[in-house]
């Protein structure tokens, strides 16, 4: 081996023990150092925090009203009109279903009596035969329990008090 290379050996196994050495007196001193820091890192978040918050609070009352104040007015000024509906269609719509209802209410009626369904045809009918058969015919017992006595058609027809299918009502 050579010199050169032995005294390398040599400075390097001194380097490294004289490192080992710093390693020894420094390892306590980082320890502490990171324990320090570690303290110093808490306590300044904790007063930091309460900081932040009562920042944080004003900016909520006092900046974000305006802020959503300006987008609320910017949306509105961007928004376009509303298209109107014409007054006559309203109008149009409410007769309809005027009309749907007074055509139910008819058919209603009409289903509850459907004696009277069609008095023109009633008449006709029952004032022709009766006259021809029987002009003289006197007052019939009706088969419902109304006091309505059935009379001759052409007396029915004329009679005030006269029913559409020829009876009259006995007050």
């Amino acid at each position: 081996m050579d010199r050169s290379k032995r005294t390398a050996k040599t400075g390097a196994a001194a380097a490294l023990g004289r490192v080992r050495q710093a390693v020894t007196e420094v390892a306590p001193l980082a320890s502490s150092a990171r324990a320090t820091a570690r303290r110093g890192v808490h306590r300044t978040r904790a007063l930091t925090a309460p900081q932040l918050e009562r920042a944080g609070e004003a900016l909520e009352k006092t900046v974000a009203p305006k802020v959503s104040a300006m987008l609320s007015s910017a949306a509105q000024r961007l928004e376009p009109a509303k298209p109107r509906r014409p007054r006559w269609l309203k109008l149009a719509v409410i007769s309809l279903l005027t009309a749907a209802a007074s055509a139910v209410a008819a058919v209603v009626r009409n289903r509850a009596q459907p004696d009277r369904a069609a008095p023109a045809e009633t008449d006709t009918q029952s004032a022709a035969p009766a006259a021809s058969t029987a002009p003289a015919a006197s007052t019939a017992p009706a088969a419902s329990t109304a006091p309505a006595t059935k009379v001759d058609g052409a007396k029915a027809a004329t009679s005030a008090d006269a029913h559409v299918d020829g009876q009259i009502r006995a007050s």
